[in-house]
Order: structure tokens, then C-alpha cells, then sequence
């Protein structure tokens, strides 16, 4: 083989190792959530800070430039696998080029400390000692934001490392796009004369997490490359052959568990699902978090809260537990989609969760810009929240120390929750019209059309195609807002019997 023949297998073998590195620290931040003592919290941080500066100066090797440019200038266009690789290594390389090691590392590190004091700070219900941890994550973020922006705008940088292609601009325009109908929907459900019943019964941690366990199953999770743990705020982590999902038990809400599960198997499957060929290369996962996104939701919502799969859930929930309230499976179905207050984006109900997502977005970009002081956070948190669902705020674990995002500086990633939402109404449309027994399946437990036409059309893909090209392409259209308000406007109508 020639020299330039050379240049693209020498950089994927570079980039082989890189990925593989990349993999390690997440199996780090996955122990740090689920199994490491308390009292390492500190010696983490300088872990996840020393495996950062390798990855960095990985990212940034001098070799990368004159790989790229041999490699791009041998590949052929219509080698689509191979002119991706490039795409984004090049992304990476230029991206990671503009941050400084020095700044790199004290993220990581900052960061694993941050997430420690947070979780402390929820537990007690202290804002105040989670602030200073807060305002130096921002510092560090805003920095960052600053090299990679170069003079533009620095949430529009945040954002393409979880949405590429995406800006605020876009993204509030999609939040403009949704929000009356959001909000006529809400209230017509919440002033209807019928309210579904809430769940009532005591139900024991070991059976919430049979069914938990059964749940991953039916939906199809590889427990060979994969495993369930607990946490404080449930997570996927890893990809290729090891993609590990966690969830939280409440005792008197097992759809907490359950539904956390199910949305978590819909990421590990997202990767789990990615063509083997592409382990260990840029392409081996998730395009996006908002492709991500919608698998996971899709998963929980537009096949798990259904009212086929509702009606099996029921089944299994009779087997397993003795004393709850649930008439039949038509109720059941209503108490699984109740709309109600509620403080927690992640047990929110359909019509409200983007609402949540919409709070944080204007909060976060504020945190960013400057225009909002880490100090006047929580009172703004508070403030909007009333605004926006009529009621206060009653201690800060249901307010704004409730997610995890902002300690370890995900800053960016909160509206692409939303995006994959979005996604998920199209791609569920799609998928509606390519397995017309859907329901019939379901009402078995089956999810195995569903779940194999979402990997078919989405999932193996991983990274060869843009976010928007991998949901057009699987959709038969471009992504909009309409499917999902149309779908959320048809099943709580007829939930609330509007």
C-alpha cells in the first residue's frame, strides 16, 4: 500500500485507542455514580483529571493534522463510512484544539468534585454549600465556551457538543413552536371533569426490581453487554459491548423505577444496536444526545405508556404485587398517563415535561451569558417555576437541585431533551405506518417489530449521518414539531375524555 493509503488505517488505529480511553473514564464516572465509597470522592476527581489530560493531548496530537489531510485527500466521496470517520475526527481535532490541556483537566476535575457536593447538597437540602461548586463549574464552562465560540455566541458552542448543527436560536424557535399548544393542552386536562386516580400501595424495593429487570427484557436489552444498578438520578453509560443502564426505587411509586428503566434501555439499546464495525471508532455511538434522546423516549412513552403495553404492565404488576388500586386495565392506562403537579422533570407526565425543559433552558443560557449570578439561581428557579406551573417550590431537592446536568457542567444538553421528543412524535408516526399490528404486539409484550425497526433505521447508523439526516432518513421527512403535539393532543384527550 502506498503512503496515503497509510494515513487513513495509522489514524484509525490512533483513533482506536483514543476511543477506547474514552470508554475507561466513562466506566469511571459510571463507578463513581453506582459503586465507589463516599470517602474517594476527592482521589476521583484527580483520576477523571489525569485520564482528561491523556484524552486531551490525544485529541490534539500534532500527527492528527497531517493524518487528516493525507487521509481526506485519499478517501473516496462515495466511501460514505469513511468520509464520516474524517468528519468527525476532524471535528474533534479542531474543537479540542482551541482548549488549553491546563483548562481541559480542571474541568474533569472540577467537575467529579462538583458532582459529589451536589449529590450531598440534594441529600440535605442545602443550596448553599453546593454553590461555590456551581459557580466554579460555570467559570471553568464559560472559558471553555469562550475558546471554542472564538467571538461568537457561548451557549451556541456548549450546544454543538451535544446537538451539532443546533443553536439557541433553533432551539427556542422549536420551544416558540410548541409552547401554546403545550400549555392549552395542560389546562384543558388539569380542568377536566374526569382526573384518572393516582397509584395507591406499598411496593417493595426486590419486586419493583423483578419487574424492572423483566421490563429491560421486553424491551429488549442485551444482558450479556450490559447491567442495572441504582442510583440517585438514573443513567445509561458505555457503548459497543458494554452499555450499563441505572434506575431508583421509591416505594410507593414504582413507575419511577419502572419507566426510568425503560427510558434507560432505550439508550443502551441505541447502542448496543450500532453496527459492530464501528466499535471504537468515532461513528460506535449516539450521533446526538437528541437521536439519543429519542430513542429513549420513544421507549418510555410512545411504547411504554401505551395503552396495549399498559395493559401487559398490569398483567405483570398482578403477579407480582397484591394490594393496588386498578379497576381494570383502562384505568390502569389513565393512572400510568395521569397529568398532576409535580416537581421532578423526570417523573413528569408528557404534556409537561417539556415545560420543565423550557425552565432550564432560559436558566441555563442566563448562567452562561452572565445576565443571571449563581447566587440568584435558586430564587430565579423558584420564581420561574411558580410562574410557569402555579405553584411554589417546597425545598431545594425539587427545585433546583434536582438534576445532575449542571454539576458536572452539562451545560447545553438540557433542550435536546426536548429535541428528542420532537424526534420521537416523528419517528413514532413513521413507525406507526411501517408495523400496522403494533398495538396487537405490544397488548403481548412484544416490542420486537418496534425495537427492530427503530435499530434498523436508526440505532445501527451510530454516527454515520447528521442528527437531522438520521430521523429524516428514518422518517420519510423532515423532523417538526407536529407529530408529537398532534399525538400528545390525541391520547390525553382521549385519556381525559375531552
Amino acid at each position: 500500500m502506498n503512503i496515503r493509503a497509510n494515513a487513513f488505517d495509522e489514524l484509525m488505529a490512533f483513533q482506536r485507542r483514543t476511543e477506547a480511553l474514552g470508554q475507561i473514564s466513562g466506566r469511571l464516572g459510571w463507578d463513581q455514580e453506582t459503586m465507589m465509597p463516599r470517602a474517594a470522592a476527592g482521589q476521583r476527581a484527580e483520576e477523571m483529571a489525569a485520564i482528561e489530560g491523556v484524552l486531551h493531548a490525544r485529541r490534539t496530537d500534532a500527527r492528527l493534522e497531517a493524518w487528516l489531510a493525507e487521509a481526506e485527500a485519499t478517501v473516496v466521496t462515495g466511501d460514505a463510512v469513511g468520509q464520516a470517520q474524517l468528519r468527525h475526527i476532524r471535528r474533534s481535532f479542531t474543537r479540542a484544539s482551541k482548549i488549553p490541556a491546563r483548562l481541559a483537566e480542571e474541568l474533569a476535575r472540577v467537575t467529579s468534585s462538583a458532582q459529589g457536593v451536589w449529590a450531598e447538597a440534594r441529600a440535605s437540602n442545602d443550596v448553599a454549600t453546593f454553590l461555590p461548586a456551581l459557580r466554579e463549574v460555570i467559570t471553568l464552562r464559560r472559558e471553555e465556551a469562550a475558546c471554542l465560540a472564538q467571538g461568537g455566541d457561548l451557549y451556541d458552542a456548549l450546544i454543538e457538543d451535544y446537538e451539532p448543527g443546533a443553536t439557541a436560536a433553533s432551539l427556542g424557535a422549536m420551544f416558540d413552536g410548541m409552547r401554546p399548544r403545550l400549555i392549552e393542552l395542560r389546562g384543558a386536562v388539569l380542568e377536566a371533569a374526569y382526573q384518572p386516580e393516582a397509584l395507591e400501595g406499598r411496593f417493595g424495593s426486590d419486586g419493583q426490581m423483578k419487574i424492572a429487570r423483566e421490563l429491560a427484557s421486553a424491551f429488549g436489552y442485551d444482558w450479556d453487554r450490559g447491567r442495572l444498578d441504582l442510583a440517585v438520578h438514573p443513567f445509561s453509560s458505555g457503548s459497543g459491548s458494554d452499555a450499563r443502564i441505572t434506575t431508583r426505587v421509591v416505594e410507593n411509586d414504582p413507575f419511577n423505577c419502572w419507566y426510568s428503566t425503560i427510558h434507560e434501555v432505550g439508550h443502551a439499546c441505541y447502542e448496543l444496536g450500532v453496527d459492530e464495525d464501528y466499535a471504537l471508532t468515532p461513528l460506535g455511538q449516539g450521533v446526538s444526545m437528541g437521536v439519543h434522546e429519542s430513542q429513549s423516549r420513544i421507549y418510555e412513552n410512545q411504547l411504554g405508556r401505551s395503552r396495549a403495553f399498559t395493559g401487559w404492565l398490569l398483567g405483570r404488576m398482578r403477579t407480582q404485587f397484591s394490594d393496588f388500586n386498578a379497576r381494570d386495565a383502562d384505568a390502569f392506562y389513565a393512572t400510568v398517563n395521569r397529568v398532576r403537579a409535580g416537581y421532578i422533570r423526570t417523573e413528569a407526565d408528557e404534556v409537561q415535561y417539556n415545560l420543565h425543559v423550557m425552565l432550564r433552558f432560559d436558566l441555563e443560557r442566563a448562567l452562561i451569558s452572565g445576565d443571571l449570578v449563581v447566587d440568584d439561581l435558586e430564587a430565579a428557579w423558584n420564581d420561574r417555576f411558580r410562574a410557569d406551573f402555579g405553584f411554589p417550590v417546597d425545598k431545594p431537592s425539587n427545585g433546583v437541585l434536582q438534576d445532575v446536568h449542571w454539576s458536572v457542567g452539562l451545560f447545553g444538553y438540557f433542550p435536546t431533551y426536548s429535541l428528542g421528543n420532537l424526534y420521537a412524535g416523528c419517528l413514532h408516526q413513521a413507525l406507526g405506518k411501517a408495523v400496522p399490528d403494533l398495538d396487537g404486539q405490544m397488548a403481548q409484550g412484544d416490542t420486537s417489530a418496534a425495537t427492530g425497526w427503530l435499530r434498523e433505521n436508526v440505532q445501527r447508523h451510530g454516527g454515520l449521518y447528521t442528527p437531522r439526516e438520521v430521523i429524516t432518513r428514518a422518517c420519510g421527512f423532515e423532523p417538526h414539531e407536529g407529530p408529537l403535539l398532534d399525538y400528545l393532543e390525541e391520547k390525553f384527550r382521549a385519556i381525559y375524555r375531552l
